[in-house]
């Protein structure tokens, strides 16, 4: 694996500095703007852009609760830049909006398995990487016909619609592969359940979100396949000093051993083989 440097402005010597970075409305309203980061005395709101839709990573549960491994990083993170948890303003981030809210200043940051990528970082600056996934498939547990990622051709792989994933793995590992599109990953993963599909393929995160939830727990495995690295890092406005003071504060997560109780918080329960915790400003390519 090949390795690039994200400049970080020496974000491991720097301490946390609270600084103002932007402002907005503190009504705590999803739609509102991103507010000043806070001092600590926990008056003021923060804006966060995480995912609603995805288990295990950014969900926001019917009784209107938010849950997932990125929400604990940014609880986290918000907490050393001065916010307790009733200070953030949750703020759905899809991902063809994530450039956007940055850069109107609708979030002070976002955490949404969000890929750090050259493309990316022209318009956006990213802190971290906070997480090492790969692109991998879902399987049923007693699924043993499919054991390395050529075995996928002659199967029925599910493809989100506006997903890339799984055309990928066709045009680049399993030409016979037939593709099977889904509105959504819930529904792949009842096609899966009902072998009307054979595997489900996107990020072992994601992948390991779902098949945690109680619901599926035992029903699926992770083929380990590692078909990309995806260096998930936190989004924010280009040339924020808030990229400085999050790099050290997910030092710290690293550190006093948070990171590793939220990853195993959230995809233990799927066996989730994740990597080792990426070293801050690191982009495995």
């Amino acid at each position: 694996m090949k390795l690039h440097t994200v400049t970080t402005a020496a974000a491991a010597a720097l301490v946390l500095s609270l600084t103002a970075v932007g402002c907005g409305s503190d009504d705590g309203d999803d739609t509102s703007s991103a507010s000043v980061v806070g001092t600590g005395s926990g008056d003021e709101k923060i804006t966060i852009g995480i995912k609603f839709d995805q288990p295990g990573i950014g969900l926001k549960t019917p009784d209107g609760k938010y849950t997932g491994f990125d929400v604990d990083v940014a609880t986290y993170v918000a907490k050393q830049l001065g916010h307790e948890p009733g200070d953030i303003v949750w703020k759905e981030a899809k991902s063809a909006d994530r450039e956007t809210l940055l850069q109107r200043g609708d979030v002070d940051f976002i955490a949404a398995s969000y890929s750090i990528t050259p493309e990316r970082e022209k318009k956006v600056d990213f802190a971290g990487p906070y997480l090492l996934a790969h692109q991998d498939v879902l399987i049923r547990a007693d699924d043993d016909t499919i054991k390395k990622p050529e075995d996928l051709n002659n199967k029925k792989l599910c493809s989100v619609t506006g997903s890339t994933s799984a055309q990928n793995v066709k045009d680049k590992i399993a030409p016979k592969a037939q593709l099977q599109e889904y509105g959504g990953y819930s529904e792949c993963l009842t096609g899966l359940e009902n072998k009307v599909i054979d595997a489900l393929t996107t990020d072992d995160s994601i992948l390991a979100g779902y098949a945690a939830q109680p619901e599926f727990e035992g029903k699926f495995k992770l083929g380990g396949f590692k078909l990309s690295n995806e260096n998930y890092g936190i989004g924010v406005e280009k040339g924020s000093e808030l990229k400085a003071q999050i790099n050290t504060a997910l030092q710290k997560m690293v550190k006093d051993g948070s990171w590793d109780a939220a990853v195993e918080k959230n995809f233990g329960p799927a066996d989730y083989k994740n990597e080792p915790a990426p070293k801050i400003g690191v982009v495995v390519n």
